[in-house]
């Protein structure tokens, strides 16, 4: 059984040491997806971040493509796993994992504490496992990840009361973050990054959390008792599609289809 602290693996481990840096001579990035949920919702019985995809891909599958795209192939993933957390392992054997044990009690401020404790120093990019996004998302969040700048992507095109929303503060950074606020100006995708700076802090208020939490209330707390600062990353021109139930998995199939043609009208 996996336990709570990544595991890794001596020949992984050394290919780590020998590649430190990204093709673009910048640290290799940590990445974190979390995906210990059990995604009840969609009604399926593997866990939700290997649902298939139109084109035959997982969506941890399209999901670490595009990490790859991004930030090339030496970037650091780490995934935590819950519920039938042997079949994520057996599917993506080369990455490293964190378990959840509590994963039927407790939700993604957990999961995602589990993940950034454990984590080396730097700055972490963290994925909602369900989350199903155009390639060129990642790309936009370069320029602020190399900057080492914490940020939330965003997208100003929906607010839905049911989703994450946001307000932002005098100097443009996040204010609010959650499903309760109030005139939010848009939607968190689910694609946040925290700067190396700002990790412990974050850390210590996600450890503060109540069990059934999302990690939005800790980054909110950290915000107010703090001061960290994210910026809003708006991706509005793509797409991203959080996957909870059949309809979402046809728009995120339908962006896929999509995605080729909008980034053709927009570069």
């Amino acid at each position: 059984m996996p336990t709570p602290d990544p595991i890794r693996t001596d020949a992984r481990d050394g290919r780590r040491r020998d590649a430190d840096l990204s093709s673009d001579g910048h640290p290799a990035l940590q990445v974190v997806v979390l995906a210990a949920g059990m995604g009840t919702r969609l009604g399926r019985k593997l866990p939700k971040p290997l649902t298939q995809l139109r084109d035959g891909r997982s969506i941890m599958q399209q999901q670490l493509d595009g990490v790859r795209q991004a930030f090339g192939p030496t970037a650091r993933v780490t995934v935590v796993v819950g519920y039938r957390s042997k079949r994520i392992m057996r599917a993506q054997p080369d990455l490293l994992f964190a378990f959840n044990p509590d994963f039927e009690r407790t939700n993604t401020s957990k999961s995602l504490w589990r993940a950034l404790r454990t984590s080396p120093p730097g700055g972490v990019l963290w994925l909602n496992g369900d989350v199903v996004f155009d390639a060129a998302v990642l790309d936009c969040t370069r320029d602020l990840v190399h900057a080492d700048q914490s940020f939330v992507c965003v997208d100003t095109s929906t607010v839905a009361e049911e989703e994450v929303k946001y307000t932002l503060d005098g100097d443009g950074y996040i204010d609010e973050l959650s499903k309760t606020v109030v005139g939010g100006l848009g939607e968190a995708v689910g694609i946040n990054y925290v700067s190396a700076a700002d990790k412990p802090f974050l850390i210590r208020h996600l450890a503060a959390c109540a069990d059934t939490d999302y990690f939005e209330r800790g980054m909110e707390t950290a915000i107010q008792t703090d001061g960290l600062r994210f910026r809003a990353l708006d991706i509005s021109r793509f797409s991203a599609v959080e996957v909870d139930v059949e309809d979402d998995l046809h728009r995120a199939n339908s962006m896929l289809i999509a995605a080729p043609r909008r980034r053709a009208r927009v570069s």
